[in-house]
């Protein structure tokens, strides 16, 4: 991080040191997470969501949100044309405050970085906005959602820019030719808000059909 620090809930996600106590913080976080990131000016799930757009026709699914946390991605997907969605997440909390909205399919609370209950192939398009950050989820967690991506499908992701150098880049050359890169942004900020916020990359994977 630089030496740059967060503080609140945002810094004590960043902080933590074990996927439990990363949903245990998510589950207090959860009632208030949706307004305090409009606040910092939270971008990746509209980023991401108009690239799944450019990949992936309207209509085509299921698509899994992967790391939904409170459904903010679930419910544009929706209203973009994407009907068929299901979400996943570590935190119970921000299941239920997604559930609540009605926009998915079916939820799952499961953590990334382990195998999924899923079978090869399940989804036509797999998001996961904001998952791969500091203390979250690294490389390993690629794996599993290119093994239950369809072929011919779509991955698109968020990536901070240090974790992307750091391993996540020769991690995705090591899964070719079973995916490629069809589109990468240039680094952004995901959060104006939050002056120690490091840049981040969006990222569309496409697997072999």
């Amino acid at each position: 991080m630089g030496g740059a620090t967060h503080d609140g809930h945002l810094g004590a996600v960043y902080e933590a040191k074990s996927p439990e106590e990363i949903a245990a913080l998510y589950d207090r976080w959860a009632a208030g997470y949706e307004a305090e990131m409009a606040m910092a000016g939270y971008r990746h799930p509209t980023i991401c969501l108009g690239l799944l757009a450019r990949h992936l026709p309207k209509g085509v699914g299921p698509i899994l949100d992967a790391g939904a946390g409170t459904g903010i991605l679930g419910e544009w997907l929706a209203i973009m044309g994407y009907p068929e969605a299901e979400a996943l997440d570590l935190s119970e909390g921000m299941l239920a405050i997604a559930a609540r909205k009605g926009v998915y399919a079916r939820l799952h609370r499961l953590a990334l970085g382990s195998a999924l209950p899923f079978a090869d192939g399940s989804f036509a398009g797999i998001v996961a906005a904001g998952v791969f950050t500091t203390g979250h989820v690294g490389p390993e967690g690629l794996d599993e959602l290119v093994r239950i991506c369809r072929p011919g499908g779509v991955i698109v992701l968020t990536v901070k820019t240090t974790l992307w150098d750091g391993g996540f880049a020769a991690r995705v050359a090591a899964l070719a030719p079973a995916i490629r890169i069809a589109e990468a942004t240039a680094p952004y900020v995901s959060m104006p808000g939050e002056a120690a916020t490091v840049p981040s990359l969006a990222i569309v994977l496409t697997k072999a059909a």
